[in-house]
């Protein structure tokens, strides 16, 4: 079981580990198969696949780095460019499944203030400025994300005291901000460590709270955009029934991911 997901000259090749129940010699020998026929099949030098063996992943681990080579790649996506890394990371930097997602952020951040949190390497906001929002705010407790962000912004020209980086938890930022937001990007983790909660984050959970927090620094006629991952995600849309919801997963599904229709869910929120 292997995703192939192609970023222009290069391959990240990704095996998902197989069940106990599968004869190690096989899956090796399939795999082995596959490393051969990709370069053929995509004409990719075999220099340029890069291999990752996927289990699942609990918490921070997620997060932790494979290796320290620092060896980053430009690619371009929707007339951007980011810099991808296939070999420190589980992740590259750039979740594929979110691309039309991205996309939709493009489409309503023009003119406005915009809000990226658990911002991650920072893609959703290079579509946000590239789009013309008035200004981003990008918050993210990792300093080697945010610092990865403000490379991104960089090389898409969005730079300056309008295209702010604030490392902090989430929810502690909100609790302590004053000004207003127009468009919000909420792309919580389905689980992590939040000093603000002084327990662990729960997307299931504790996404109204999320939500709600989130409402008090919307400004009049503003736009929240919640994306989750959690396969198994359920809105509480009795909870939240004060919102306008529209949900956008089947619009922000790119056709290479229809086969595994719960990769994300996205809802677009109003008051």
């Amino acid at each position: 079981s292997v995703a192939v997901d192609r970023y222009e000259g290069f391959v990240h090749l990704q095996e998902y580990a197989p069940p106990k129940t599968v004869d190690p010699a096989r899956a090796a020998a399939r795999l082995a198969d596959v490393l051969c026929l990709v370069p053929e099949v995509l004409g990719v030098p075999p220099e340029r696949v890069f291999l990752k063996v996927r289990r699942r992943q609990r918490g921070p681990a997620q997060y932790q780095k494979l290796g320290e080579s620092g060896s980053f790649v430009e690619v371009g996506e929707g007339g951007h460019r980011f810099w991808v890394n296939f070999t420190d990371y589980l992740d590259t930097g750039l979740f594929l499944d979110h691309r039309l997602v991205r996309a939709r952020v493009g489409e309503l951040a023009g003119g406005r203030r915009f809000l990226n949190l658990f911002g991650y390497t920072g893609t959703a906001t290079v579509y946000a400025g590239r789009a013309g929002a008035q200004s981003t705010t990008t918050v993210d407790l990792s300093q080697t994300y945010l610092g990865w962000a403000g490379r991104n912004l960089a090389l898409n020209g969005l730079t300056g005291r309008r295209h702010r980086l604030e490392r902090a938890d989430c929810l502690a930022f909100l609790a302590e901000a004053r000004e207003e937001w127009d468009l919000v990007f909420l792309d919580p983790p389905t689980f992590s460590n939040s000093k603000a909660l002084d327990r662990d984050l729960d997307v299931q959970k504790d996404h109204v709270a999320l939500i709600e927090a989130v409402a008090r620094r919307l400004a009049k006629g503003g736009v929240i955009l919640f994306s989750c991952n959690y396969r198994r995600f359920k809105l509480d849309r009795e909870a939240l029934s004060r919102f306008e919801i529209v949900d956008l997963t089947t619009q922000t599904l790119p056709e290479d991911f229809k086969r595994s229709a719960r990769i994300h869910q996205v809802y677009e929120l109003r008051l």
